[in-house]
């Protein structure tokens, strides 16, 4: 019977027979060390040194850290951030004026027997707005005022006192009302957000250097009281020298009279709503918990 040998053996045989390592015969492995370039010996390897042809690169003489060749650098072009201050937070309002909003209901692109919003303005490419840009909503300016002969009710971010003035005589209405960058996104294409699905979100109430323009009645807020705002149609038409018609008496009360709660996006449609566009429902929340959360 015979027994194997030890594991190792073998290699335990070669160690004896190898010589001890020592200083004198140790060796890199071959490849790991390569030859030194040659530099700076004219025709006898290497006339550059790896530096070019000739200029300040070559010769070592570059310039300092933020030198421009001579013209005016950077840091003394521009100004310092101080003097425009919070430039990146700006809001911004794309301006409407009447003479455009007349000509858009001219060609029945905006119908005025339904309240106009942010939506039917996009829809009737009248605007364009990049909330993604720090834009903010719509502007109504009252270039055109002397020719806009329509009666409607407009809901609008920002409008100058020409302009609720001109729209004012034709026994129309005005609001200025705010929409956070998420509800103007939604307000500005309803429709892909309609596919995906998701309840409509509250609307988020303004800032607090926003508070004071959208609570003032001779700015027509959407937070003011409405007495001191059918007070400020009074003195507005007193001012401008026409009368004042009473939408009272209107047919078109109904529409004149509509108007958004401080929460909603859109008209008809409450927070919490899920807009179902492939079976066309609208969804209702019935959980307690869901209808507190979306009241105003």
């Amino acid at each position: 019977m015979s027994f194997p040998n030890k594991p190792g053996g073998k290699a335990l045989d070669v160690l004896k027979t190898l010589p001890r390592i020592s200083l004198a015969n140790l060796r890199p492995e071959p490849g790991a060390k390569k030859k030194e370039k040659r530099r700076g010996r004219g025709q006898h390897g290497g006339n550059r040194s790896g530096r070019g042809h000739k200029g300040e690169r070559q010769r070592g003489n570059r310039p300092r850290l933020g030198f421009e060749g001579g013209q005016t650098p950077f840091y003394l072009a521009i100004p310092k951030y101080g003097y425009n201050e919070g430039h990146s937070r700006r809001p911004q309002y794309h301006p409407l004026s009447l003479k455009r909003l007349q000509y858009l209901i001219d060609l029945g692109r905006l119908d005025t027997t339904q309240p106009i919003d942010l939506t039917q303005l996009v829809n009737a490419r009248g605007v364009t707005i990049q909330p993604q840009k720090r834009d903010f909503g719509v502007q109504l300016v009252d270039e055109g005022a002397d020719i806009f002969a329509a009666k409607i009710n407009i809901e609008v971010q920002r409008a100058s006192e020409g302009a609720i003035a001109a729209i004012e005589r034709n026994g129309g209405v005005i609001t200025t009302s705010f929409y956070d960058p998420i509800s103007l996104a939604i307000l500005n294409k309803p429709v892909p957000f309609f596919l995906r699905g998701q309840p409509i979100p509250k609307r988020m109430l303004p800032g607090q250097d926003m508070v004071p323009y959208y609570t003032d009645a001779e700015n027509r807020g959407y937070l003011a009281d409405m007495e001191k705002i059918q007070q400020a149609r009074l003195t507005l038409a007193q001012k401008y020298g026409y009368v004042l018609p009473d939408i009272s008496k209107d047919e078109l009360y109904h529409m004149l009279s509509m108007r958004k709660d401080v929460r909603q996006i859109f008209f008809g449609l409450a927070p919490g709503w899920v807009v179902n566009m492939a079976e066309k429902k609208i969804l209702k929340p019935t959980d307690e918990k869901l209808l507190k959360y979306y009241s105003s």
